[in-house]
């Protein structure tokens, strides 16, 4: 059930970050083209720079999912297997908790932005650009959430979600090539 939502939610991530990037992409193109005919667009700046806020949360969080973003396997791994499971449960509890704050903390921030618009587009409230934050925490959550079962179970096995090509002997915590 686990893996069947995880690979719902990779895909949805998937879909989400190529729509950003190619609007990303059009939005630059569009751009060069108005700055080349001297009409430059003045909500380009603005708006690319939100976009790419957008693809880096929720880049972050398909990262995430797929147990691809910055970690410390190695770290895990040198830790004698008696005490590797308080390690990788201590290290989940500071992530999540960590993404905890950060939701919360971007709700706040919605809340004090209440009624700002763009400064090039006033028809666009800052809380529909900024609730990617809380937005992207909570991804960050579940997608830490789904993939902690696996990531576990290869930790606690001496295999590197990081470097797979590199194995680590379980008995002892040192790495073979």
């Amino acid at each position: 059930m686990l893996s069947e939502i995880s690979r719902r939610l990779d895909a949805v991530l998937q879909w989400v970050l190529i729509f950003l990037m190619i609007s990303l992409t059009v939005i630059v193109v569009v751009a060069v083209i108005f700055r080349k005919f001297d009409a430059s667009l003045s909500w380009y700046d603005e708006v690319a720079s939100i976009n790419l806020a957008w693809i880096t949360y929720y880049g972050a969080a398909l990262a995430a999912l797929r147990r691809q973003h910055i970690g410390f396997d190695s770290v895990i791994l040198a830790v004698p297997p008696a005490f590797r499971v308080a390690a990788v449960l201590i290290a989940e509890v500071l992530v999540i908790g960590f993404f905890i704050v950060m939701a919360w903390a971007g709700l706040e921030v919605l809340d004090v932005l209440e009624g700002e618009t763009l400064v090039s587009l006033t028809w666009v409230p800052i809380q529909v650009t900024q609730s990617v934050i809380p937005i992207g925490a909570i991804l960050f959550i579940v997608a830490e959430l789904l993939s902690a079962p696996a990531y576990f179970k290869a930790v606690m096995s001496g295999h590197s979600t990081e470097h797979p090509d590199i194995d680590f002997d379980s008995s002892e915590g040192d790495a073979r090539s």
